[in-house]
């Protein structure tokens, strides 16, 4: 066993805790719905860039590849400044949704490079300008631009030209659970002497000043390279430092003087570091040196090619920084070699790169998420109290939530709060390298603090009521598999709990988006923004409401995967057999609406697609024949069942042939029960065999929706052929866009019309491995539609896996897709094999866009790596 898979156990286990030190900060705290106190709801204005380096957040803590522990009571990340910049560089910078023409956007030039699932080794990168960071000039030019133009990013505007800039790398090694190593190494990339100031900084997460605790813990220090660390409930602690550098003291508090315009009774204020190293004000830190802020202050020179190291060391007790730190960092780097040493055998080295830093930026993005809305709604008795409009506006509903765990974010900067389907798709990768974690994590959202009393799973804080696609019971079942294949062995007791809060949140599903009891589902937002006609998270502008085919598919998808963990449980406990029998009954159910109801149901046999269909007042239903994901989610809902498992549950097998010989209207082609494929599978699905050769005939067209990088999310069709449809004198229109979104629609800043995005590829390329189980290889479909080339449906999986992880390899010309047409990015040995992990990437060439360090669910490309290689 590895040493980091013992860690791993340790913690497991509770006999040592590794977790509780992690890179657990976010990347942004600022203009978050935590820190919104507005009438509003205008979270972007309450708190800008501006105000956070001068107002104590109340829900948690930023900054620059820093780390905490798993409560976020104390904080530790270094801070920079270049002798330039207006202000100390304490966080990354970004624009807000309203100030980007795309949507909020990160500014930076970031990366995370490697890290172990018990943070055991981990290492970031940062690119920090020698000139002056163009703050003003990232918010004019995107402010300046329209929707179809691209976003202004900070590559473009000329600041690292001439490599003028230093590489900050940030590492960690822990010495033990409570004992961590840091080293930052700064690199000189330019051709002159450039002035470089560090401050590695501590401080108190701000639990005092509220009035719902009076504990105020404190940094202090008597000798001059070492801070004291004292609070109640995480002890003792000490940082040590080197070379005896100057030791600032400050409070984290407010500065009411600069935002305010009042002094708060003499002290020091959040901000104090900024003023003191840029303005030159020592009067703004503490004389004596103790407070709830404390930093060191490096000053270095560093020649041209050159490099500058600082280690400190942080622990319960005062250790040295001695002559077994480097080989501690050593010896550390050499076990997360060996953690990650699974990749198949012939992978080649870029594509192993490639995968480790997935794993990476997947393990960067955990994050503690602190939000009580009880305590959210009704204010701080130290604080004015929000306005009343609060009681009934943003997630008031919610009050039974009290989130206060260190969770997985889809990217700590632009998303630093959880979306409940992005989760979902994150512990399919991080089951891989830490089963355990996932585990908890997928069990956490169904806990009774989580979970609505309805039954609702919370979406995210924006706005927790929204929909997204029931993907928590697939997550669920498949990371018990995993787990299971790793470990040798079933966690029945994880499957069994939660399957039965499973239940709840499906109950909820049937009585709330199903309301004409009619098995086809209107799911509303679903998490794919703007992909359709109308914004599907509120009232259609032209009355009425939408069956949904993605919905209706989700919900397929959902009474299929309960079923394969009911009988899983069946085989330990008979009882559970009932209950199988009902979700493989309400899945015919639904299967035969979608296929039948009201003639074809969602189904249009002269375009061989499946499409949402408009229910207006007094009016025929209308096809909204926009080829798009919502034809191929259908694909989605399908499964096998093995005549080996059938055989050991017999009360089950029972109903199931009551139903084949009593229900032929259910069960005949529809579901394919009838007949017998592979190894005498039978097979549940939406798509009976000549409707799946249609729906893939489009799917694998090069002219419709498969891309040389994946499936795209609108038919490449609609880019010479809009979809238009008027109603009631209005016209609604769908273009195909590759790229960013032209359209303001729900928010703007994500586009699910042409992109190519992991999560559902990631499910497309899993349901085609499914109908290859029971149509093996007899069955074979055109690769791409119209080349005369015929593969199984495992070869295409295989082959659309590939694709996807292409987008971030090297080709033949030493270029990655996902770079574009950046040649600094494509060809400067400082960045190029840096990878980025986008939210999702251009439907023609590959480009990332969007969120850039999404390496929440593109961190998928490292199970796709692991399973089909490239």
């Amino acid at each position: 066993m590895s040493a980091e898979r013992s860690r791993l156990e340790e913690a497991a286990s509770r006999t040592r805790h590794w977790r509780r030190w992690g890179p657990y900060l976010s990347d942004r705290a600022w203009g978050t719905v935590r820190e919104d106190y507005s009438p509003g709801g205008t979270a972007w204005d309450f708190l800008p860039h501006d105000q956070a380096r001068s107002k104590a957040y109340r829900w948690g803590e930023d900054g620059i590849a820093g780390l905490c522990d798993n409560h976020q009571r104390l904080c530790f990340a270094p801070a920079f400044w270049n002798g330039r910049d207006p202000i100390l560089k304490e966080r990354l910078f970004g624009l807000s949704g309203p100030e980007g023409n795309h949507g909020e956007d990160v500014k930076e030039c970031y990366y995370y490079l490697d890290s172990t699932p018990t943070h055991s080794y981990m290492k970031a990168l940062y690119k920090y300008p020698h000139a002056e960071f163009p703050y003003q000039q990232l918010t004019d030019v995107n402010g300046h631009r329209s929707r179809g133009e691209p976003e202004f990013e900070l590559l473009d505007t000329g600041v690292f030209e001439d490599n003028r800039y230093f590489d900050i790398q940030i590492e960690y090694a822990k010495v033990d659970a409570d004992d961590v190593l840091i080293r930052i190494t700064a690199f000189n990339r330019g051709p002159d002497p450039a002035s470089l100031h560090i401050l590695p900084t501590l401080w108190f997460r701000n639990t005092w000043s509220w009035g719902r605790s009076e504990e105020r813990p404190m940094l202090y220090s008597h000798a001059g390279d070492l801070i004291e660390i004292r609070h109640g409930s995480l002890g003792p602690f000490h940082l040590r430092l080197q070379d005896c550098p100057a030791l600032l003291y400050t409070e984290n508090e407010t500065n009411t003087e600069r935002l305010y315009g009042y002094p708060s009774g003499g002290r020091c204020y959040k901000d104090a570091f900024h003023e003191a190293v840029i303005h030159g004000r020592r009067d703004a830190v503490l004389r004596e040196h103790r407070g709830s802020k404390a930093c060191g202050w490096y000053q270095w020179v560093i020649e041209p090619g050159g490099c500058r190291t600082l280690r400190l060391r942080l622990s319960p007790e005062a250790k040295s920084i001695d002559s077994g730190f480097e080989e501690l960092f050593h010896q550390r780097i050499q076990e997360a070699d060996e953690f990650y040493s699974f990749s198949p055998a012939g992978t080649p080295e870029d594509a192993v790169r490639v995968q480790r830093q997935a794993f990476a930026g997947l393990l960067w993005s955990k994050q503690y998420y602190h939000y009580v809305l009880e305590e959210w709604l009704e204010g701080d008795p130290a604080s004015p109290p929000p306005p009343a409009e609060r009681r009934t506006g943003r997630n008031s509903g919610w009050v039974h939530l009290y989130n206060d765990d260190v969770l997985s974010m889809p990217d700590k900067w632009e998303y630093p709060w959880f979306a409940a389907w992005d989760s979902a798709f994150h512990m399919i990768t991080l089951a891989v390298v830490d089963p355990d974690a996932a585990k908890k994590e997928l069990a956490l959202f169904l806990r009774e603090w989580y979970m609505h009393p309805n039954g609702q799973i919370p979406a995210y804080e924006w706005a927790f009521g929204d929909v997204n696609p029931p993907v928590h019971a697939w997550a669920c079942w498949r990371v018990y598999k995993i787990d299971r294949n790793l470990q040798g062995k079933a966690d029945i007791a994880f499957l069994e709990r939660v399957f039965h809060k499973l239940m709840l949140n499906f109950t909820w599903w049937v009585n709330r988006k199903d309301t004409r009891g009619s098995n086809i589902f209107e799911g509303g937002f679903l998490g794919l923004d703007n992909i359709g006609l109308f914004d599907r998270s509120a009232p259609l502008p032209t009355g009425g409401y939408i069956e949904q085919s993605d919905g209706t598919s989700w919900m397929a998808m959902y009474c299929l995967n309960m079923l394969s963990i009911s009988m899983e449980l069946a085989l330990h406990n008979p009882v559970y057999e009932d209950v199988a029998s009902k979700f493989f009954e309400h899945f015919l159910y639904i299967a035969s609406a979608m296929n039948h109801l009201g003639g074809t149901g969602l189904w249009d046999e002269a375009d061989g697609f499946f499409y949402d269909r408009l229910r207006l007042p007094n009016q025929p239903s209308i096809p909204m024949k926009v080829r798009s994901l919502v034809g191929l989610i259908p694909l989605y809902a399908v499964d096998t069942l093995h005549p080996g498992i059938l055989s050991k549950l017999p009360g089950f097998r029972r109903r199931l042939e009551w139903f084949i010989q009593n229900r032929p209207d259910l069960c005949q082609d529809l579901a394919s029960m009838t007949r017998r494929g592979q190894s005498e599978r039978r097979i549940l699905a939406l798509c009976q065999t000549n409707r799946l050769r249609r729906v893939l005939s489009r799917m694998l067209d090069e002219n419709e929706f498969l891309s040389p990088h994946g499936i795209r999310s609108l038919s490449r069709f609609h880019r010479d052929n809009p979809y238009i449809l008027n109603v009631n004198g209005h016209e609604h229109r769908v273009d195909y866009e590759p790229a960013e979104s032209t359209t303001g629609l729900f928010g703007g800043n994500s586009n699910w019309r042409g992109p190519v995005w992991f999560p559902v590829n990631y499910l497309i390329i899993e349901s085609l491995q499914k109908f290859h189980h029971y149509h093996g290889n007899d069955f074979k479909v055109e690769f791409p539609t119209g080349s005369g080339v015929w593969m199984t449906l495992d070869h295409v999986a295989a082959e659309l896996s590939r694709r996807l992880s292409r987008l971030f390899l090297r080709d033949e010309s030493g270029r990655r897709p996902v770079f574009g047409g950046s040649e600094k990015m494509q060809n400067d040995p400082h960045f190029r094999d840096n990878v980025l992990f986008y939210e999702y990437f251009h439907g023609d060439n590959g480009a990332g866009i969007g969120a850039s360090h999404q390496t929440g669910w593109t961190s998928l490309v490292a199970k796709l790596i692991q399973q089909s290689g490239v």
